[in-house]
C-alpha cells in the first residue's frame, strides 16, 4: 500500500480530486485509511512538479471523504517474457 495524497474537493461531476504525493498508475485502486475501496485513478493532470489525480468513485458517500488521506494499492502487472 502506498500513500496517494489528500483529497482537495469533489468535482461537480462527482469525481474526487486529490493532490498527489506519490504518482500512481492509471486504473489503480484507491482506498481510504481503513482499506475500503473508494475508486480508481482515471486521470492525472497539472504540473509535473505537483500533479493532481481524478478518481472515479465506487462509493456514494463522497462528502465523508473530504480532507482525508487516500492510499493506492499498486496493481500487479505481469512481466512480459522475452
Amino acid at each position: 500500500m502506498q500513500r496517494l495524497g489528500l483529497i482537495l474537493h469533489i468535482s461537480p461531476s462527482r469525481n474526487i480530486i486529490a493532490k498527489v504525493e506519490n504518482l500512481p498508475r492509471m486504473g489503480e485502486t484507491v482506498v481510504d485509511e481503513s482499506l475500503r475501496p473508494v475508486g480508481k485513478v482515471f486521470d492525472i493532470f497539472g504540473p509535473v512538479s505537483a500533479p493532481y489525480v481524478a478518481i472515479k468513485p465506487t462509493i456514494r458517500e463522497l462528502e465523508k471523504l473530504k480532507a482525508k488521506m487516500l492510499y493506492v494499492i499498486p496493481s500487479k502487472r505481469r512481466k512480459e517474457k522475452k
